[in-house]
C-alpha cells in the first residue's frame, strides 16, 4: 500500500514538473513579461506560442512550430528575453 501511495506522489510531481516545464518553466524576475511559452504538439513536436492568445510565435519570418524541444526551448528564451530587453528600454514589444 505504501508503494503505491509513493508511486502516486511520484507521478503528481513528475506530471506537475512536465507543466512547468511545458509552460516556459522557472518564472522570470518579478514584473518581467513572461508572453511566450512552449508546447508538444499530437505530432510529438513542439511549438512556441504566445501565451495569452495561443497562437504560435514568429521569429525571423518564421512561425515557431515543428520544432525539437531544444529549439523550442532556446527560442521561448530567446523571445522572453528579446521582450524583456525592450521594456527595460521603455519600448513595447
Amino acid at each position: 500500500m505504501n508503494a503505491r501511495i509513493n508511486d502516486t506522489v511520484q507521478e503528481r510531481q513528475s506530471l506537475a514538473i512536465g507543466v512547468w516545464d511545458n509552460e516556459g518553466g522557472a518564472q522570470l524576475p518579478e514584473g518581467a513579461d513572461r508572453q511566450y511559452g512552449r508546447r508538444i504538439e499530437v505530432d510529438q513536436t513542439w511549438t512556441v506560442y504566445h501565451v495569452f492568445t495561443g497562437v504560435p510565435a514568429q521569429a525571423d519570418g518564421q512561425t515557431m512550430t515543428g520544432l525539437s524541444r531544444s529549439k523550442a526551448t532556446d527560442g521561448m528564451v530567446s523571445l522572453n528575453r528579446r521582450n524583456e530587453a525592450r521594456r527595460f528600454a521603455g519600448q513595447k514589444p
